[in-house]
């Protein structure tokens, strides 16, 4: 526990929404079901990882969740790693998120789509569902089968749901990618599954500009063999579609399948329904494998009864097909709400924008991340003041730690009757670890909670729980969610490396984090070297394949710098012989950059160097250049460093850019 006054509350729940809330409504059938009584939400957190199994049961039963065979109980082997959930079951994911596609329902709004380069797109349930059988029609005409996987290079809109669906409908495995992304990067994540299916924009727009991308994607195909077929998304309406014998249009596609109802094809909890990328820091991105009764459970708890969304509800998350949030985002469609969803730039054509969008489709739930709500509150904006929001509930934010000054703006100029939910998690478990419920009040800078049937505390380097101050982000005890594998790690030796070495037995994330007295939780950042500029994960391996291919360019060495709640991305470059880093050398490496890999990744600064660090082992050693440029007081090993006076050199340019005091 922190030492710390506690942190004032800023917004406090209404009778009406402890008692009507689906939190508040799932305690109380809890107890009616001769379970506790709950005298508040943390007694209820303490009985949610007492008695996992009953916990999830009832999480399962509660939201409503279907299957085609029973399980024969909720957690066999609690072992981590190797954590069995829901042995015997056969479920389908689609079949879930379209269970209320059907009947009265069926008319309601599923799906609306706006985008800088189209016309909004509405689409009811009924039509989402008709959509996502025709496409699994076509694919399957072409030979795509369970365990295949379906790729998508797709913006965040219509399309891309209607693809997962229809891979998730026949059993098939979905990932994507934002078309962002430069074709290397695509690549080294899409080579490593190889699909035998991808689903392809020609192009995208952002920020008033259109970007034609055919030729790019075409020669992507080249470089995936093993595609069945090519599924052409005209995104840019006057631009044709990829070129190439496997390509067919996206309304061919439907018309080929057209009145074909999805399959619904069962499979086992532990079959893979997504598989996401790590951030590709040490090499190429890590494939991480999520099940699919693990994933649909824990979403299910997330969205309906943390999130409190419900069939009368309308959902907006800014994010990209590139982030683990638009997996997110497409779990809403088990609740029946209508999910809103936006794709170009956050700040076009004016900062106020989504907030107009918010306002105009009456949203209930609205996600960003905790940069855009920075960017608001440095731009003055005041959308309570100049926008209807008497209809937003809650509002989320994510990909880094949102400032004590954001909930301020928040609640004068922002939202100031919702909910501010700050969630924390990561690709790793495609969900969250700490965020929000409608049960706790919300206080300046804290996330509200440990989210129900998560045991999370933080540990010291010896394991031992910190009860005073920070500490690693651990999980104790098994979360459904958790990977169920890494794509091509057959004896799970890397799955085991990346979560289970630093603490025998128990998920350590690699946060660094506070929990309060009263059971908020603050988070200080990222324990390794990850780059999370804008909230969104950045390999510094992926800048590295594109800088050091430039021939001015002997080496170099990323890291991030935290800035007013942000990241910016600091480039160190060591230029060959006889060339230096001037105006022009930085042109060229942000194009370079923005082009292979995302426009994202284009460091902020840019500064030249003599060395870089470098273990005796031949390593890069970036962790010791983030914590000096952050101001830690850690020291390092410098004993383990074959050029340690690389640093000192490196702290002179520092001060002499002003990235470092003198």
């Amino acid at each position: 526990m922190s030492n710390a006054e506690p942190s004032p509350v800023v917004w406090t729940p209404t009778g009406n929404t402890l008692a009507q809330s689906r939190m508040g409504q799932f305690r109380r059938w809890l107890e009616q079901d001769g379970l506790g009584p709950f005298a508040d939400y943390h007694a209820l957190h303490q009985w949610s990882i007492d008695d996992l199994e009953t916990f999830w049961g009832k999480v399962w039963d509660y939201c409503g969740l279907v299957c085609d065979t029973p399980a024969e109980r909720v957690l066999g082997d609690r072992s981590m790693p190797g954590a069995q959930w829901f042995p015997g079951m056969k479920l389908n994911f689609a079949a879930n998120l379209l269970r209320l596609a059907d009947g009265d329902h069926g008319d309601r709004e599923a799906v609306v789509a706006y985008c800088e380069t189209r016309p909004v797109l509405r689409k009811t349930y009924a039509q989402l569902k008709a959509d996502a059988g025709a496409l699994e029609a076509f694919l399957r005409s072409k030979g795509v089968a369970k365990g295949d996987r379906v790729a998508g290079v797709v913006t965040n809109g219509y399309e891309a749901i209607v693809g997962m669906l229809a891979a998730t409908s026949l059993g098939a495995i979905w990932s994507s990618a934002s078309p962002d992304f430069g074709a290397g990067a695509i690549l080294d994540r899409f080579g490593q599954i190889e699909p035998a299916a991808l689903i392809v924009v020609n192009g995208y727009g952002y920020g008033g500009k259109v970007f034609a991308r055919q030729q790019e994607f075409a020669d992507l195909v080249s470089k995936l063999p093993t595609l069945k077929t090519v599924v052409s998304v005209q995104q840019l309406p006057d631009q044709p579609h990829l070129a190439g014998p496997l390509v067919t249009g996206w309304d061919e596609a439907l018309a080929a399948g057209a009145g074909e109802a999805p399959s619904f094809t069962p499979v086992d909890p532990e079959h893979p329904v997504y598989i996401l990328f790590s951030s590709g820091t040490t090499g190429k991105p890590k494939c991480i494998v999520h099940g699919t009764g693990g994933l649909l459970v824990n979403h299910a708890k997330e969205l309906m009864l943390h999130g409190d969304v419900g069939p009368d509800d309308r959902f907006l998350y800014f994010t990209t097909c590139g982030w683990m949030m638009w997996n997110w985002q497409v779990s809403v469609l088990m609740t029946g709400a209508a999910v809103i969803t936006v794709d170009g730039s956050p700040g076009y054509p004016s900062l106020n924008a989504l907030w107009e969008t918010v306002a105009g489709e009456r949203v209930t739930h609205y996600g960003t991340s905790a940069r855009f709500i920075a960017g608001c509150r440095k731009a003055e904006l005041k959308p309570a003041q100049t926008l209807d929001q008497s209809h937003l509930r809650v509002v989320f934010s994510t990909g880094s730690p949102l400032l004590p000054e954001d909930y301020d703006w928040m609640y004068t100029d922002g939202a100031p009757q919702a909910l501010l939910g700050s969630i924390a998690g990561g690709t790793d478990i495609c969900g969250c670890f700490v965020g929000a419920t409608p049960l706790l009040p919300v206080r300046r800078g804290e996330i509200q909670c440990r989210l129900l049937g998560v045991d999370a505390v933080a540990y010291d380097d010896d394991g031992t729980p910190v009860s005073d101050g920070r500490g690693e982000l651990v999980c104790r005890q098994p979360l459904p969610s958790m990977p169920v594998s890494f794509w091509q790690d057959p004896d799970g030796e890397r799955y085991r490396e990346a979560y289970f070495d630093t603490f025998p037995g128990v998920w350590a994330h690699g946060d660094f984090i506070e929990f309060t007295e009263h059971g908020g939780a603050i988070i200080y950042g990222r324990s390794d070297a990850t780059l999370n500029p804008g909230g969104v994960r950045i390999g510094t391996a992926e800048i590295y394949r594109q800088v050091e291919t430039i021939e001015q360019v002997k080496d170099s060495l990323v890291v991030g710098r935290q800035i007013d709640g942000d990241v910016e991305v600091v480039l160190l470059v060591v230029p060959a012989e006889g060339q230096e880093v001037n105006s022009e050398l930085a042109k060229t490496l942000k194009t370079r950059i923005r082009e292979g890999a995302s426009p994202r990744h284009v460091p902020r600064h840019i500064v030249q160097v003599p060395d870089i660090p470098y273990t005796r082992s031949g390593k890069k050693v970036e962790l010791a250049v983030a914590r000096l440029i952050n101001g830690s007081k850690k020291a390092d090993n410098r004993d383990a460093l074959g050029n340690p006076e690389a640093l000192d050199q490196i702290r002179r340019r520092l001060q002499e850019e002003g990235l470092l005091p003198a």
